[in-house]
């Protein structure tokens, strides 16, 4: 086990010094022993470097911001060993590293396989919210769904210990860090940038996976140039656990054909640049300013980071509606240039400071409407409901005790709604 500074993560590594190098990578809410039982073949002939998110198994909680932060750990990480080239598997969150790696350090990694991957993870709004339920309620919510979720109904009823050390491994994690890894795969699109990844790729996933399918393996098929896909039988999410002999099988075939490719000197070419999210039904920045006349030379125009950062508060669906309604474009364009490019945008204020003074507004002006979708905004900006709640009481004092009466309604449906452990 190693020593983990702050820019890297605690890994742990088998096999020979001078064998070729394969970087294991794990699935949110694992450790790094969900790949123990292809440990025994792997080592033969590989150095195996297998690494824990953070928070994860033990290692310190040191949350990231974005995936690309936690791909820039594992490097830092493996030049700590002096690993220069490597092959690299990662599952769910750990494949997404990987594609983040293909794309930005291509020099350095010279085969890849994905595991129960997507380009894209379900849709931000989801992993926000799930955010807002661990950040509530702990991570028991997704410790008790953890089972159906990876595994499939057959395998759960006839393998009672290692279902139950899956439980284990999620109740053991940061709650902290299990948020900030929801926020970051909220965040991680690279649909339009497949095209660029140059590495040889496997595209494995289980037949049963409800989580990151066959459609999404097949996505990922489509859009990288040299990629096979896999389809394991009677697998789940967590293939290399539910069905070990073949996904060993399979890696082993895969990376047998590059692992000559894991040493010697290194041009570095220039990364790939990875493009933004792009987000569903996102309306084009309108060219010209609210009164008609153009923006000004040099100053960059604010829709675009408002739109961002609406539907990063906000969140796709609420935004998707109030633009699809087109009798209302220009007030759209208006709040979303000035409210959100301009004022939100600022730095001078917190997001929760800013959801603070903004639910305080709301509800001293009666508008029960938004301040249910402020209160959505709040929760993901990280207030608690009990802060919320401490909020409304104390503008009763201020704005009136009918008008926080009536907020405290309309604040506690939002708040059942958005922390209430799915079933």
């Amino acid at each position: 086990m190693s020593e983990t500074p702050t820019n890297t993560l605690q890994y742990r590594v088998d096999g020979s010094e001078d064998a070729p190098v394969l970087v294991l990578g794990p699935s949110l809410g694992t450790t790094f022993h969900m790949w123990d039982r292809q440990i025994p073949e792997l080592i033969r002939d590989r150095r195996v470097v297998r690494f824990d998110l953070p928070g994860h198994g033990g290692a310190p909680a040191q949350p990231f911001t974005s995936v690309a932060e936690l791909g820039d750990r594992v490097l830092a990480t493996l030049d700590t060993l002096g690993i220069q080239r490597f092959g690299y598997a990662g599952c769910s969150l750990g494949g997404a590293v990987g594609l983040d790696l293909a794309l930005r350090a291509p020099h350095r990694v010279a085969s890849l396989a994905l595991v129960a991957t997507a380009p894209r993870f379900g849709t931000a709004d989801e992993f926000r919210q799930r955010g807002v339920v661990v950040r509530t309620n702990g991570l028991e919510p997704m410790a008790r769904t953890a089972p159906e979720q990876w595994f499939t109904p057959h395998f759960a009823a006839n393998q009672p210990a290692i279902v139950d050390w899956a439980v284990q491994m999620v109740r053991t994690t940061d709650a902290s860090c299990y948020v900030a890894a929801c926020e970051a795969l909220a965040l991680f699109d690279v649909r339009a940038a497949l095209g660029s990844i140059g590495v040889p790729a496997l595209v494995l996933v289980g037949s049963e996976d409800r989580v990151t399918g066959p459609a999404e393996a097949r996505t990922l098929v489509a859009g990288i140039a040299d990629a096979k896909l896999a389809v394991v039988p009677g697998a789940s999410h967590l293939a290399p656990v539910e069905q070990p002999a073949a996904v060993t099988d399979l890696l082993l075939e895969h990376f047998s054909a590059t692992s000559h490719e894991t040493s010697g000197t290194l041009a570095v070419p220039p990364p790939v640049p990875v493009p933004a999210p792009v987000p569903a039904e996102a309306a084009p920045a309108p060219a010209d300013a609210e009164d008609g006349e153009p923006v000004p030379a040099g100053r960059p125009d604010p829709y675009e980071k408002g739109l961002g950062l609406r539907r990063e508060i906000l969140g796709d669906a609420h935004v998707d509606r109030a633009l699809a309604d087109e009798d209302t474009a220009d007030f759209q364009e208006l709040v979303t240039r000035y409210a959100w490019g301009e004022v939100w945008a600022r730095d001078g204020l917190d997001r929760r400071t800013r959801s603070v003074v903004t639910l305080t507004a709301l509800v001293a002006g009666g508008h029960r409407e938004a301040l249910a979708d402020h209160t959505r905004a709040a929760l993901r900006n990280g207030l608690s409901p009990a802060e919320i709640r401490e909020i409304v009481l104390h503008t009763a004092v201020y704005c009136g005790l009918p008008a926080a009466e009536t907020a405290l309604a309309a604040v506690g449906r939002v708040i059942t709604e958005e922390t209430t452990p799915p079933a």
